[in-house]
C-alpha cells in the first residue's frame, strides 16, 4: 500500500507490535505501581481531629455558568467541621444567573466572598484573583460542583505541616456523585482503574502529571514563586503541576480526601471534556519540551516521555487499523487481529481494575459497579485515540496564538448525588 508514493507496508509490522504492546505494558507498570504505594504509603491510620491547631485554609471556587450547582456546594462547604476555614469565589462572566446567585449567598454565608467578574477570561485567571484576595497560606482550589469529605481539609494540609517546607501541593482523591446511567458509571470505572493507579504510579515514581484540579491544596508561598497558574493554557491544573515541579517543589497524593463531583453524562460532554484534558496534555508538552537540557529535571522525563508516547499510540493505532482495513483479504483477518489483541489487553486492563477497585473500596462503594468493566477498556482506548487526534491542532493553535484561555458551560451530567 502506497501513501503519497511511500509504502508503508514494511511499517505497519512494527507499528502493529507497539499498538499491542504499549498499553500492554503501561498497565503492568500502573499494577505494579498502585500495589507499591497501597502498600508502603496507603496504611490505615485514624485521623485525630484534636491533634494540633489547624491552620487557615483557603477555599477557591472559579465559576463559570454554575446556577444550577454553586448554591448547593456552598452550603455544603459551609457546613464543613474545619474549625478555620473562608470561601472565595469568583464568577467568571457567566452569562446565566451564577454572578447574581453568589451576591446573595454572601448575605447568606458569613464565610463566602465573591469577586464578580464581568468578562470571561478564564478559569486560571478566576484563580489569580482568589488566590490574590485569600488570607491563608493553604489554598484548597475545588470546582464549583464539589462536594468535600469531612476529613479532607485535615488530610491536605497535614501533609503541608508535617512533610516540609518543599510540600507545593497535595491532590486529593476525585469520586463520581452521579451514577445513573452507562457513561457516568464507565467513568467510574475510569477513575478507578487508570487515574487512580497513575497518581499512585507516579507519586512513586516521584513525579505527577497533573494535580486534580477539583481538589487540590496549594502552598501560596510556592504559586507566588512560580507565578501563579498560566492564564493562557486550557488546563491550568497541567500547567501549574509542571511549573512547579520544575522549580522543585513536591506534589504529593492524597487518596484519603475524598471529592465527590458531577461528570458529563453525554457522548459530546464528554467528548468536550476529554479533547480539552488532551489538548491541555499536549501544551504542556510543548511548552515544556526544554526538560531534558537540565539534568536536575531528570526525575520527570520519564512522565514527560510516556505523555509523548501515549500521543504517538493514538496515531500508530488509527494507520494500523486504516491498513488492515484496506488490506484485508476477508473479515476474518480482521476479527483474528482484533480479537486477538483485544482479549490479551482487556485481560491485562482487568486485572487492573480489580487492583484499583480493591484499593479504592475502603474509601468508596466501587466494587459493585465491577460489571460496567466490560464496556470500559475498549471504549477508552479508541475514545482516547480520537480525542488525542482532535486536540494536537488545537495545542497547535493555542501555542501559536497565545491570550487567555476561556472557558465554556461545563457538562455537570443529570447535576444530582445518588450517593
Amino acid at each position: 500500500m502506497n501513501f503519497y508514493g511511500l509504502d508503508i507496508a514494511p511499517w505497519i509490522e512494527p507499528l502493529a507490535q507497539f499498538v499491542f504492546w504499549y498499553p500492554f505494558f503501561m498497565a503492568l507498570f500502573w499494577i505494579s505501581g498502585a500495589l507499591l504505594f497501597s502498600l508502603t504509603r496507603e496504611k490505615e491510620e485514624e485521623l485525630d481531629l484534636n491533634e494540633r491547631e489547624w491552620p487557615l485554609i483557603s477555599i477557591l471556587i472559579p465559576c463559570y455558568n454554575e446556577e444550577e450547582t454553586i448554591a448547593e456546594t456552598i452550603e455544603y462547604l459551609d457546613r464543613l467541621t474545619y474549625p478555620n476555614f473562608e470561601i472565595i469565589a469568583v464568577n467568571d462572566g457567566s452569562r446565566d444567573k451564577t454572578g447574581d446567585i453568589l451576591v446573595g449567598l454572601a448575605d447568606e454565608y458569613e464565610r463566602l466572598r465573591v469577586i464578580d467578574c464581568h468578562e470571561n477570561r478564564g478559569k486560571a485567571n478566576a484563580l489569580h484573583m482568589a488566590a490574590h484576595a485569600a488570607r491563608s497560606e493553604y489554598l484548597l482550589c475545588v470546582d464549583s460542583d464539589a462536594f468535600l469529605s469531612e476529613e479532607a481539609p485535615y488530610y491536605l494540609v497535614r501533609h503541608f505541616l508535617n512533610r516540609g517546607e518543599r510540600v507545593g501541593a497535595v491532590t486529593g482523591n476525585p469520586r463520581i456523585r452521579n451514577r445513573d446511567t452507562l457513561l457516568s458509571r464507565m467513568q467510574l470505572v475510569e477513575y478507578s482503574s487508570i487515574i487512580g493507579s497513575i497518581k499512585r504510579t507516579q507519586r512513586v515514581m516521584g513525579k505527577i502529571m497533573t494535580v486534580s484540579g477539583v481538589i487540590v491544596m496549594f502552598r501560596k508561598k510556592a504559586l507566588l514563586s512560580v507565578g501563579l497558574w498560566d492564564r493562557d493554557m486550557i488546563t491550568e491544573d497541567i500547567a501549574v503541576s509542571w511549573k512547579l515541579q520544575k522549580n522543585f517543589w513536591d506534589i504529593r497524593y492524597e487518596p484519603r480526601a475524598l471529592c465527590w463531583m458531577l461528570v458529563p453524562e453525554s457522548i459530546s460532554g464528554i467528548w468536550k471534556q476529554r479533547v480539552r484534558w488532551s489538548q491541555g496534555g499536549q501544551e504542556v508538552v510543548l511548552r515544556h519540551f526544554d526538560i531534558f537540557k537540565d539534568w536536575r529535571q531528570r526525575r520527570i522525563w520519564p512522565v514527560y516521555i510516556e505523555q509523548v508516547v501515549s500521543v504517538l499510540w493514538a496515531y500508530a493505532w488509527l494507520i494500523v487499523t486504516v491498513y488492515l482495513f484496506a488490506t484485508a483479504d476477508t473479515w476474518q483477518d480482521m476479527l483474528i487481529w482484533f480479537t486477538y489483541n483485544s482479549f490479551a489487553l482487556v485481560l491485562v486492563s482487568h486485572v487492573q481494575l480489580i487492583i484499583s477497585l480493591w484499593n479504592d473500596a475502603r474509601y468508596d462503594k466501587v466494587f459493585k459497579y465491577y460489571v460496567w468493566a466490560a464496556w470500559y477498556p475498549v471504549i477508552y482506548w479508541m475514545l482516547n485515540t480520537f480525542v488525542v487526534i482532535a486536540a494536537t491542532p488545537k495545542a497547535i493553535r493555542a501555542r501559536v496564538k497565545g491570550g487567555y484561555a476561556t472557558w465554556s458551560s461545563p457538562d455537570r451530567g443529570a447535576r444530582r448525588s445518588s450517593l
